[in-house]
């Protein structure tokens, strides 16, 4: 498929229906953090924007908020995807964006260069989108996630692969400026894994590989 033929095929086939179950998606997500949600729509997105994250630009996205893409996902054909499906800017100040998509593998430097909202306004902030490598259960390899905050009843513990080891320091920066800050959803291919600024994250690296 040509660079042009991707940035005007797939999107929804039933646009509110599946918009709508999106949305849901991420609503519930953000109220009950370490949760993992799965997108079953095929958005026909092109690499390396993974399927969830596709399927959130679809959803989140209009010509009123402006997209951060890093450097991978910029030089693709996923900005102009985006663009066309969704009439969202394409900005390179990431102060500007209201969400950012990052590939996997890559991380920003700072949370603190994206839009952390206002104390009047918190809620002007860039939401990050972070694709990982998996999403899952305590066991195997990665770092082990243990959550805590509003809409966790006591703790709860999720596995992900391929998080940057950076992370943690930008989380225990991003929660200091509360409830100024940024958002962020994980997703690994069609799974989606959404930590609002509210969430407290202890990291645990974990490798049974040599036990086997």
């Amino acid at each position: 498929m040509t660079s042009k033929s991707q940035i005007f095929a797939g999107g929804f086939s039933e646009p509110v229906f599946e918009s709508q179950s999106v949305f849901r998606m991420l609503m519930d997500g953000m109220a009950r953090p370490g949760t993992i949600r799965t997108v079953t729509t095929d958005v026909g997105q092109p690499e390396p924007l993974g399927p969830a994250a596709g399927a959130i630009a679809l959803t989140l996205c209009d010509h009123e908020t402006p997209v951060w893409l890093s450097a991978g996902l910029a030089k693709s054909a996923v900005a102009e995807w985006i663009g066309f499906h969704t009439g969202a800017p394409m900005t390179r100040e990431k102060a500007e964006s209201r969400f950012a998509f990052i590939e996997p593998g890559m991380s920003p430097s700072s949370f603190g260069l994206f839009a952390a909202g206002t104390q009047e306004y918190p809620d002007r902030s860039t939401t990050l989108v972070i694709e990982v490598a998996a999403l899952g259960d305590t066991g195997g390899e990665g770092q082990d996630l243990t959550l805590t905050g509003p809409g966790i009843p006591h703790a709860t513990t999720v596995k992900v692969s391929g998080l940057p080891e950076v992370f943690a320091r930008l989380w225990s920066d991003n929660r200091v400026l509360f409830p100024r800050g940024v958002d962020v959803v994980l997703t690994a291919g069609q799974q989606i894994l959404c930590l609002p600024r509210t969430t407290k994250i202890a990291m645990q690296k974990s490798d049974f590989s040599s036990a086997k």
